[in-house]
């Protein structure tokens, strides 16, 4: 007696087992199949990067996200640089690392690499936009495909494989500290195929065409993997309901359109009774995990449940899905471990004898349809065991994909650079110019840009650090009207346009203003403001205001519409120290970043301001008995911004020295450097000066330990 037996192929077949049985084991299994490999992926198989010697590499289907091997790469290089230093300052070396390497996508050739994840977080948006440094190559996976240039550069022409068929990327020198300087965590959007692909496609190439067929079922993306593909059949058959039958070519997709096989009672020799297999051999839920397009390709669960049964099955599926086409399958799982719970046997002649394993047929008087399960053949002729086929349909089911932790996707656009002359912000007083530079992006993504100086007009430049955290920048709306800077100024505002609607400005009160907070510059004055009004989008009205800080007073009649508005942070500003030998030289500073396509420029006159004393208040003049003047001023100071009763402020200079001029009407000048705030102009001086006009400019300049002060300047009538 020669027998043809299925047999099942362990419990993650499930129908497939029944469906395919001898034609996926024993002397069948060899003739497509090679030796028995591991099972098909579990979900963390493509989400967990490795580097393992012999790692399977998935072949992708469609659109997926997968992790990928690393196969190669460099040591880490160290690249140091060092800032500040010189007029008794220390320097400072900062370290930072980059690396290069390549890692393994696909097995099969792939169409495109769309969004990459770096520990979570996205490296590489959707519109193509980086978010970190790097350089990048993608390898299509072609036959014929080159070696990668700067894989052979490292390790020779001859040590470089070309990885023909298989697609991979090359990330060159990337910058590692937002990693924790090591190589990240990758996981890669990747569109093998446009489109969804079938699984008579799939199948079809994975076994070179011998499984052929037709079947409406198609997937969103699909990853195979296994030494075999059978493996391949195991994990796809745990969900989807494959049928092989054998044919004279070979074996073939069973599609939904065959038609089944009508057996007549008059060739029945025997039918006997239909069995049901016990209830709690039928899983009470079946749990199916896969991947979620809409959520980033994130892990996702549906579950089809029914009453009776004790077991849970789960299955794990390395597709792409949405909720409902899962929630669907689950269901249809489901139902096929329930529906097919009834068993037939059947004795035909001879004339069945070519009735194959897999043929579905219709019995009469019996409804619905039997897949054959085994075929027996002896000295009577041929005996089928059946197992009854499930009707099922695969619509999309309502369900719900779960809350999404998608990582954002903020475009980083192009750098905003503004460089800033300032006062000194704080009370240790720099010997040499001081700028501030202030950085920030068109977009919220943006965050930090390279920085290189100049000091002889763009002849040789100088890499000096990195910019700082994103700061609040954006434009002057309306004029600022001019106003004093002793009291609180209630009845201006001004209306400021920030980059984009992601900067925010809060309000202060004025305990948190006489502490510093919300400090700006507006032009060229330093204001402080109590209140900041959204006015929608990224405008807003700022309003309370504390005007010339830290001696701008000088500045708040030369607003104008359009000028500039920074928010002035410390951890938003990047301090740059030129040699004292470029006070009053242009400074020229490059800033580039990973979404400009090329360096942005900004320039400012190193002035010095941080260098300079306030210019003196309070310029007053009394007259004397003999005719001459008294003439007095109060001082500022570069230190001590805080008002102390009962103190005068610190001086902040080696010592205190004055520049007094004194301007005839016709231009005549006389000049004295005095040591003291005050100054007796002589009667003999005021009758000289008067037969030259009635009118003086009497200017003080106070002259600090590195630069002079701006004037200040009254006109007295003689």
């Amino acid at each position: 007696m020669a027998t043809i037996v299925l047999s099942t192929v362990g419990s993650l077949l499930g129908p497939v087992g029944r469906a395919a049985g001898a034609l996926l084991g024993q002397s069948v299994d060899g003739l497509i199949f090679k030796p028995t490999g591991r099972e098909g992926p579990r979900l963390q198989d493509l989400k967990v990067q490795t580097s393992s010697y012999g790692a399977q590499i998935p072949k992708l289907f469609g659109t997926m996200r997968v992790a990928g091997t690393v196969i190669w790469a460099t040591d880490l290089v160290e690249h140091r640089a060092k800032q500040g230093g010189g007029k008794g300052r220390p320097s400072t070396t900062t370290y930072s690392y980059t690396a290069s390497f390549a890692v393994l996508l696909s097995a099969r050739p792939v169409r495109s690499v769309g969004r990459i994840w770096a520990d979570g977080n996205l490296l590489r948006g959707a519109a193509g936009d980086w978010k970190s440094e790097t350089g990048f190559r993608l390898h299509l996976g072609d036959e014929d495909q080159d070696t990668d240039p700067f894989i052979a550069s490292a390790e020779g022409a001859d040590g470089a494989p070309g990885y023909r068929g298989c697609a991979y990327a090359v990330f060159e020198n990337m910058a590692l500290g937002p990693f924790g300087n090591r190589i990240p965590s990758l996981s890669f959007e990747i569109e093998a195929d446009p489109g969804p692909v079938t699984l008579a496609a799939i199948l079809a190439e994975l076994s070179d065409n011998f499984l052929a067929g037709v079947t409406g079922l198609a997937l969103r993306g699909f990853a195979a993997s296994g030494e075999s593909v059978r493996a391949v059949v195991e994990t796809l058959g745990s969900a989807v309901p494959i049928v092989l039958r054998a044919t004279d070519e070979g074996l073939a997709l069973a599609g939904d359109g065959d038609e089944p096989l009508a057996l007549v009672e008059d060739e029945l020799a025997e039918v006997r009774s239909e069995r049901l297999a016990a209830d709690h051999d039928v899983p009470r839920l079946v749990a199916l995990s896969y991947y979620e397009p809409a959520r980033d390709y994130q892990a996702g669960v549906q579950q089809a449940r029914r009453s009776g049964g004790r077991r849970t099955e789960r299955i794990e599926l390395p597709a792409a899905l949405e909720a409902g086409e899962a929630r669907a399958l689950a269901e249809a799982a489901l139902a096929r471990r329930t529906g097919e719970r009834g068993r037939q046997s059947v004795s035909c002649g001879w004339a069945r004898l070519a009735v194959a394993p897999g043929t579905i047929v219709r019995l009469p008087d019996r409804a619905g349809l039997w897949r054959v399960a085994a075929r027996t053949v002896d000295r009577d002729g041929v005996r089928l065991d059946l197992t009854r086929m499930e009707a099922e349909g695969m619509a999309a089911a309502p369900a719900e994909p779960g809350r999404s932790a998608a990582a954002p996707d903020r475009v980083h656009g192009p750098t905003i650079l503004h460089v800033l002359d300032l006062p000194s912000l704080t009370d240790t007083l720099p010997a040499s110019p001081r700028l501030y530079i202030a950085a920030a992006g068109a977009s919220a993504g943006w965050r930090r840009a390279a920085l290189m100086a100049s000091l002889d007009g763009g002849g040789s430049w100088i890499a000096i650090g990195i910019t700082a955290a994103p700061a609040m920048i954006g434009l002057a709306r309306t004029v600022l009207p001019p106003a004093g800077e002793a009291l609180f100024d209630q009845a201006h505002d001004v209306e400021v346009e920030l980059l984009h609607a992601g900067m925010l400005l809060e309000d202060a009160d004025p305990d948190r203003l006489v502490g510093g907070a919300n400090l700006a510059l507006v032009g060229d004055e330093l204001i402080q403001f109590g209140r900041a009004a959204p006015l929608g989008g990224a405008r807003w009205r700022l309003s309370h205001l504390v005007r010339g800080r830290r001696g701008t007073a000088w500045a708040a009649a030369l607003h104008v519409v359009g000028e500039r508005f920074v928010l002035i942070e410390p951890e938003a500003l990047f301090s740059y120290d030129p040699p004292l030998s470029a006070a009053g030289a242009a400074v020229r500073i490059l800033a580039s970043g990973i979404g400009d396509p090329s360096p942005v420029e900004a320039s400012a006159a190193a002035i010095g301001e941080a260098l300079r004393p306030p210019a003196p208040v309070h310029l007053a003049a009394a007259r004397a008995a003999d005719g001459g003047y008294r003439l007095s001023w109060v001082r500022q100071s570069r230190l001590g911004w805080t008002w102390l009763d009962a103190s005068d402020v610190p001086l902040g200079e080696d010592r205190e020295r004055y520049r007094l001029t004194i301007t005839r009407a016709d231009g005549a000048a006389r000049i004295h450097e005095i040591e003291i705030g005050r100054f007796d102009y002589p009667a003999a001086d005021v009758a000289a000066d008067a037969a030259a006009g009635s009118v003086v400019t009497v200017t003080v300049t106070q002259l600090g330990t590195s630069a002079a002060s701006r004037p200040a300047s009254m006109t007295l009538v003689l």
